[in-house]
């Protein structure tokens, strides 16, 4: 007869020590998979990288990469997709009456900021991925994928600061394509000019996010 499960005050607790040493591991083992990514991918080209390799460069095996990424593409901008998270994170705790385009804007101010989750501009190679996107039709899918995740979530931010319905209300949606969309440009302009320290990337989304406000001032009609 099988032995019921423990369960109660008497059933052997989980080591919370264990289960941080878990989480870190497999953290840094995602994090070396990116790197090897986009190693590989700049010193060879995408066409010539295989998943294998990158697996091998990371010294982990292949089901492992597998545990972690569904491609080469998305393990070289796993980056990407936390700068999405954390630009997200960051739009949760803006202020409630702050209006939504500013505190999508300060969110992104906060992350390029925050030394603690450092944005592209300041990890080894970043802007020279970025860069190769636009010439890569694999990776510029997978970073449109990652793009388009992260900004579906800041609607629904957008949408639960408003107290609206995302699928009725028009205004989540456009302030979040507004306001994306100029950060995309800017981290393309940025990639493509050369620029890679900080100051340089930060003062370019801010030129960027002038010239939205400025333009959205000028379109505005005038009443005589």
């Amino acid at each position: 007869m099988n032995k019921a499960k423990e369960s109660g005050p008497g059933a052997p607790a989980t080591d919370p020590g264990s289960e941080d040493r878990r989480q870190r591991k497999a953290r840094q083992t995602r994090e070396a998979l990116a790197d090897a990514a986009i190693d590989l991918i700049l010193e060879h080209g995408l066409a010539a990288v295989t998943v294998e390799a990158v697996a091998e460069r990371a010294d982990v095996t292949r089901r492992t990469f597998s545990r972690h990424f569904g491609s080469k593409e998305a393990a070289a901008l796993d980056f990407t997709r936390a700068d999405g998270d954390r630009i997200n994170a960051a739009l949760r705790t803006r202020p409630a009456d702050e209006p939504p385009l500013a505190a999508y804007r300060a969110a992104v101010q906060d992350w390029l900021a925050d030394p603690e989750s450092p944005g592209p501009h300041r990890r080894a190679r970043r802007r020279e991925l970025l860069a190769l996107v636009d010439t890569e039709p694999a990776l510029f899918a997978a970073y449109e994928r990652v793009r388009v995740d992260a900004q579906d979530e800041s609607v629904r931010i957008i949408a639960d600061r408003l107290g609206t319905d995302p699928a009725r209300d028009q205004r989540p949606a456009v302030v979040v394509g507004a306001a994306a969309g100029v950060l995309t440009a800017a981290l393309r302009s940025w990639a493509r000019g050369g620029h890679d320290n900080d100051a340089d990337l930060a003062a370019h989304v801010e030129q960027a996010y002038a010239v939205l406000t400025g333009e959205a001032a000028r379109a505005a009609p005038h009443n005589g």
